[in-house]
């Protein structure tokens, strides 16, 4: 299935690892020009080498999403060398695991200030490019804990819910000059963040990481982990032409692990 997306540039925020990874590969796939940025030039490497090989366009860099001085420049630098932002996938680092009371207040302003603030920014730096040429694609990735919040990770289910209420607040306002915006949550996808998260559980409740695992993969439908590839497949679709009429949505990417309807 031709996505229609072959002309298209994008830029892939988190893209040194195993998500954006994903998605920067997918997307490559479909003929996009890719920017890979990660917080270090070596994860934006890999993910660079990876598509260059399979003869797909992407360029790596090194980019600090908290430093919001530096992102005007760094864009700049993207739409020079490969033209203007079609495409943007918004993904920031997860927060350590926490209970969400008892947190100290500055605690939360830097968690803000690096998951949700540089996502705001960007987004704005690159939609009137989006607006001249009448279309355009923001997807961000959250988390399955905005629906159903994971416990132990309240500063990651209240910061990214903050990111569903600004993109669907978004969509409204950008539909008409053929934008659109959406976000993926991710469930139970077998990347280096969850094996963190098991091995924190594991260690917190004295018990084998195995059992974790198994404990989670039989609350899934589908009996698995998802792979990070089937995570960058469906964002991929979602920045297609044929996803054109699809804003303002979450979309669950979970395996069927989030209970609720």
């Amino acid at each position: 299935m031709d996505l229609g997306i072959g002309t298209k540039t994008a830029l892939v925020l988190g893209a040194g690892g195993g998500l954006g990874g994903a998605i920067a590969r997918a997307l490559a796939a479909e003929g996009v020009s890719v920017a890979v940025a990660s917080r270090t030039l070596a994860g934006a490497a890999a993910t660079v080498s990876a598509i260059t090989d399979a003869g797909g366009r992407a360029e790596a860099f090194a980019w600090d999403l908290a430093d919001l001085v530096e992102m005007d420049r760094q864009v700049s630098l993207i739409e020079q060398r490969l033209g203007g932002i079609d495409i943007l996938i918004n993904m920031t680092g997860g927060p350590k695991p926490t209970p969400v009371s008892g947190v100290p207040a500055a605690e939360w302003t830097s968690y803000f200030q690096s998951m949700v603030l540089p996502v705001i920014a960007l987004t704005d730096r690159v939609l009137p490019g989006m607006r001249e040429r009448q279309w355009g694609r923001i997807i961000t990735s959250t988390s399955s804990g905005v629906i159903a919040p994971i416990p132990n990770l309240g500063l990651s289910n209240a910061l990214r819910s903050t990111l569903v209420g600004w993109s669907k607040t978004l969509a409204r306002e950008v539909g008409g000059d053929g934008i659109t915006a959406n976000t993926v949550l991710p469930g139970r996808i077998l990347t280096g963040r969850i094996a963190f998260l098991d091995e924190a559980k594991a260690t917190r409740e004295n018990r084998a990481v195995a059992d974790v695992t198994a404990e989670s993969e039989a609350a899934i439908p589908l009996g698995r982990y998802g792979t990070p590839d089937e995570y960058g497949k469906t964002v991929a679709f979602l920045a297609s032409e044929a996803a054109s009429y699809i804003t303002g949505s979450t979309i669950r990417i979970d395996g069927g692990l989030i209970a609720s309807v």
